[in-house]
């Protein structure tokens, strides 16, 4: 719609602040329902994980008893080649078996990760389309994609590093002790607990500290990335005004300034990783010489010895990366968090409860003293009134900033009125559902913004499923057929990001072939011709008027030629009428449509227009 995206004078600042972060649990709290469907495979996972950790277990005990069949003491030749071979053969088996039920785990619970994130994602998606016009003019699409992609990459994330490597890593851990404390001493139970307890508060502590490095980190990776969609999107304007340069010199200090967030990243995460290993090999150091101490005093054997070995490097292999873990799941709950935050972004327009289904019979069109203003400190409209009767066609004209855009965007109802109503055959647009108000009106806008897709889509997309025959039929009465079939590709021709490679003229040609196609029973055309050439223009005007023959037709317009045949002209200022009528009655009249009239014929005809307007400053 014009002008939606040139005034800015229009558009204030959001209504809902940034929403402060919520605590991890209640991130959590609110991830649960998405994977409570799949609990039965939750479960399942579960009991995978813990015989995964049974069967690894039984590594180390194995390892005891290889060591100690194959000592010197035993004389027996068939001792020392039997058994040593039967438990080299179960131990291949536990080492199979371990792998095999984790492989099983991670099969079992992959479709609940998969649906989570796929259901998560397409709510975000469904949400954002219908959250208001206001939040999509404001908001910042490069940045806001990234939230998305790392929201749903964190729930994979979160999945993954919870239930199979946190919980299993746990569950080892209970299983290790037990087995310490009831086959030796309470001794070795001691030295693991102290250590882990100052493992996990060291890595705590300083992944809090650092925390706020990898936050800073994002946020400069997504203004980074917004910088540069941004200037890709503008390609044009960035050629216009030559600033290839500037962009370049923008988007670099975006990645300048997360570069330096990135080596404070690193630097912190190496006194993390420099500490954890510290209180791992202290930790190894006390473990193994207690274990040493008894083989020595005959207390333990050397199976006992390498047990003990293999046991601790099992458990503490995973531990290494606790500190990863545990920075990576706070990570992905903020970024879940932040995704999480935009599905709960509260729509400024929404359905009325228990709202029913536009019900259409003429399609008559009123706008009831209706006032609204974007900001509170600058009204738009003010006491507006006025209707477009059932097959009638009602025009709006006047200076750029008087409303015009505006009624579109009400009668879209992508905002709500401030005061009064607009109905459509008595019913208030706010008590049906938006569903059933857009899909009886359809719009010409002066802005044509295009799929990066083919023509074929793009007029197709105002009614979707419908024939190739039908497409053409439209395209031809659009005028923009001959066009397309002249292309290489025909209708399968790519129109490139926002149609850049279509002319100005030949979008808005897609445009009204798409609304033709459409075929709602109230049309909005905004200037509908302004990118057409005078021929072109008379020919679609002439579609346009056989398009509009019974359906309800509201025309916004800078060029008074193409409002002639309006059943009624509506003269906008400072969002009030101040004429209406015909055009032959406001001719007639002599007051601002006159001026208009006469203005507009004198810049035609290459006169200033002085002596056609005299009164124009009055």
């Amino acid at each position: 719609m014009r002008r939606m995206s040139a005034a800015p004078a229009e558009i204030p600042a959001g209504p809902q602040a940034t929403p402060e972060p919520r605590s991890d649990a209640a991130t959590l709290k609110r991830l649960l329902p998405y994977l409570w469907p799949y609990r039965w495979r939750v479960a399942a996972a579960l009991t995978f994980l813990v015989a995964a950790k049974l069967t690894n277990l039984g590594v180390p005990l194995l390892l005891k008893q290889l060591v100690d069949s194959l000592s010197l003491s035993n004389t027996d030749p068939k001792a020392l080649l039997v058994v040593p071979a039967g438990l080299l053969v179960a131990y291949a088996a536990l080492r199979l078996g371990t792998s095999v039920f984790t492989e099983l785990r991670e099969l079992v619970f992959a479709k609940a990760t998969h649906g989570a994130a796929r259901q998560i994602a397409l709510e975000v998606f469904q949400h954002l389309h219908a959250l208001s016009l206001r939040f999509h003019l404001e908001r910042q699409t490069g940045g806001m994609t990234r939230d998305i992609e790392r929201g749903t990459r964190a729930l994979q994330s979160l999945v993954s590093y919870s239930l199979y490597t946190i919980v299993p890593t746990a569950v080892e851990l209970l299983l290790a002790l037990v087995l310490l404390g009831s086959a030796y001493d309470m001794g070795f139970v001691w030295i693991t607990l102290a250590a882990l307890a100052a493992y996990v508060a060291f890595t705590v502590t300083v992944t809090e500290w650092r925390t706020q490095f990898r936050r800073r980190m994002n946020e400069l990776d997504s203004k980074a990335h917004s910088r540069a969609i941004d200037a890709l999107l503008n390609y044009e304007t960035v050629k216009y005004f030559n600033n290839e340069a500037f962009e370049a010199q923008r988007y670099d200090q975006g990645l300048d300034a997360y570069r330096k967030a990135q080596i404070q990243s690193q630097t912190s995460l190496s006194l993390l990783n420099t500490g954890q290993q510290l209180i791992i090999a202290l930790s190894l150091l006390a473990m193994l010489w207690r274990a040493t101490t008894g083989v020595v005093e005959g207390r333990l054997t050397l199976g006992d010895l390498v047990m003990i070995n293999a046991l601790l490097i099992q458990l503490y292999i995973p531990m290494n990366f606790l500190g990863v873990l545990y920075r990576e799941i706070k990570q992905s709950l903020a970024d879940l968090d932040k995704m999480f935050g935009l599905l709960e972004r509260e729509r400024e327009v929404a359905d009325a409860a228990g709202a029913a289904a536009l019900q259409v019979q003429g399609a008559t069109v009123r706008f009831e003293e209706v006032s609204f203003a974007y900001d509170p400190a600058r009204p738009i409209l003010q006491g507006l009134s006025f209707e477009v009767p059932a097959g009638k066609t009602v025009a709006v004209v006047g200076a750029s900033g008087a409303g015009k855009s505006t009624l579109a965007r009400l009668l879209y109802r992508f905002y709500d009125v401030s005061g009064g109503r607009i109905t459509i055959d008595g019913q208030d647009i706010r008590s049906v559902t938006q569903d059933s108000l857009r899909r009886h009106i359809g719009i010409v806008p002066q802005d044509t913004v295009l799929f990066n897709d083919t023509v074929a889509y793009n007029i197709g997309y105002g009614r979707t499923g419908a024939s190739q025959a039908e497409i053409e039929a439209a395209a031809q009465a659009a005028r923009i057929h001959d066009f397309i079939v002249a292309q290489p590709k025909g209708y399968d021709t790519v129109v490139g990001e926002r149609g850049l490679k279509l002319s100005g003229g030949e979008k808005q040609r897609v445009a009204i072939a798409r609304t033709l196609l459409k075929n709602p029973p109230i049309m909005i055309f905004d200037e509908a011709t302004s990118a057409l050439d005078s021929a072109n223009e008379r020919a679609i005007q002439g579609e346009l008027r056989s398009a509009s023959v019974g359906k309800t037709t509201l025309v916004i317009a800078h060029r008074l030629s193409t409002v002639v045949d309006a059943h009624e002209i509506l003269v906008m200022d400072a969002g009030q009428i101040v004429e209406r009528g015909a055009h032959a009655s406001l001719l007639a009249r002599g007051g601002r449509y006159a001026r208009m009239w006469a203005l507009q014929n004198s810049a035609e005809n290459g006169s200033d227009g002085a002596a056609a307007v005299p009164n124009e400053g009055r």
